[in-house]
């Protein structure tokens, strides 16, 4: 009896606890305002909001309070939007752009027509991102954007007002430019090398480097001399020419290889199992510019033990992966097209990696070692490029030429036969008997 008074009230517990974890998530029904943009005149826009991966955020926002949406049309779209715009926000990278620009066009608010004029709070992060709602009972305009169909859609949870155009905040346009002019600095015609003093590794004399230029000395030379367990530590964002911020922008691409998916591995060694994430950093910053050839899960979950636990065994195997190069998928897809087989420097020395063309892609590596090009420009800002391939690279050991010599056997004396004369003068010589004049006969 004492058992069973004991059990209703866990019962009762545990079923409080099913309810209350039930009635946090958020309940999305049919006549949602979500759902009615997914079947409408805007199905391009709720693409946008998927790829974001904003529709989680917007049905938690829906359990607190009513949305109103600006939406530009599928039309709108199409027509209005820069073509090198909308591939700017559709790159993964600027993943944290696009979500900005969508939540511009929300209000965690119930706007209808009546409410004109008028300035709300939008959903974005930014303190600076409010809409300014202008024009009266003739054309109603949300900043400079003019408003094609003022109530459009009508929800108990939300409105959908229909405009011509995007409504672009100035975080974006401030990002969107900056990606821009780091494309235009990108390609530096090229010049003589200096020379440099072989007994000091420095110049004999400093040559004006111009803003944007690349480095003087090779990347090689950035690296640390001996074992090169790890690159030394280049000048960084606060040395004397301030060019490019190399960390921020390596902390990009691996964010890009998270958001993209399918290289966690990649990023994890780069940041939490060695430092090459930090010293990347510092050789952009410097002005180099690198290549990386990043081996999707799959193919990083094929590695043993054995190869990871060799002292330094993670950083050469990265090293082998990092070109001193720009290069593009289009870039090196025209080199093995054009050339066959190309080879391409590596910061393991003096190993180099073997491209060519396979399949209509590029295969880097030979034999069972190979790996094909798999997930092309995951992330290519002018300074760094990282390209997916579906398989880890080792360099192949150079196998030493074995020159075989003959040595005769012990005790066996050479024997060298003794000349003969041909058979034909032997014949000659028995026909014509001892009495014959030719000396060779005798």
């Amino acid at each position: 009896m004492a058992s069973h008074q004991i059990c209703i009230p866990l019962l009762l517990i545990s079923l409080l606890v099913i309810t209350t974890t039930t009635a946090l998530q958020p309940q999305i029904n049919s006549n949602s305002v979500l759902v009615a943009l997914l079947d409408s005149r805007y199905t391009e826009l709720s693409e946008l909001i998927e790829k974001a991966l904003l529709l989680q955020t917007l049905e938690q926002a829906l359990t607190q309070h009513n949305l109103t949406i600006f939406a530009p049309n599928n039309q709108a779209l199409n027509r209005n939007l820069d073509p090198e715009f909308k591939q700017f926000l559709l790159e993964p990278r600027n993943l944290k752009s696009l979500q900005n620009l969508l939540l511009f066009h929300i209000v965690p608010s119930r706007i209808h027509s009546s409410h004109w004029p008028a300035k709300h709070k939008t959903l974005g992060n930014n303190d600076n991102h409010f809409l300014s709602l202008t024009g009266s009972s003739g054309e109603k305009f949300v900043g400079r954007v003019r408003v094609t169909r003022p109530e459009d859609i009508t929800r108990p949870d939300g409105v959908i007002h229909g405009i011509e155009r995007f409504l672009i905040p100035r975080s974006v346009q401030e990002d969107f430019n900056s990606r821009r002019s780091l494309r235009s600095i990108s390609a530096v015609l090229p010049e003589g090398a200096p020379e440099v003093d072989p007994r000091t590794n420095r110049l004999k004399k400093p040559a004006q480097v111009p803003v944007g230029a690349p480095p003087v000395l090779p990347v090689f030379d950035a690296l640390a001399p001996g074992p090169s367990l790890a690159p030394a530590p280049a000048p960084g964002p606060g040395g004397p020419r301030h060019h490019f911020d190399g960390e921020s922008q390596v902390k990009d691409f691996i964010q890009t290889l998270l958001h993209y998916g399918g290289y966690n591995e990649m990023a994890d060694i780069l940041v939490n199992l060695t430092s090459l994430a930090s010293e990347m950093g510092r050789l952009v910053s410097e002005g180099y510019v690198i290549t990386v050839l990043a081996p999707n899960d799959e193919a990083m979950a094929k590695l043993t033990t054995d190869q990871l636990s060799e002292p330094g065994a993670p950083e050469q195997i990265m090293y082998y992966h990092i070109i001193p190069e720009y290069q593009t998928e289009e870039s090196m897809y025209n080199s093995v097209r054009r050339f066959g087989k190309v080879n391409y420097d590596t910061l393991r020395l003096p190993h180099k990696v073997v491209a060519e063309e396979a399949d209509g892609s590029v295969k880097f590596g030979k034999g069972e070692g190979s790996a094909y090009l798999f997930d092309p420009d995951i992330y290519t800002d002018g300074r760094i490029s990282v390209q997916g391939i579906d398989g880890v690279l080792f360099p192949v050991e150079e196998e030493e030429s074995k020159v075989v010599k003959k040595v005769p056997p012990a005790g066996v004396s050479k024997v060298v036969a003794k000349q003969r004369r041909g058979k034909l003068m032997e014949v000659t010589c028995s026909l014509l008997g001892p009495f014959t004049r030719l000396s060779t006969c005798h």
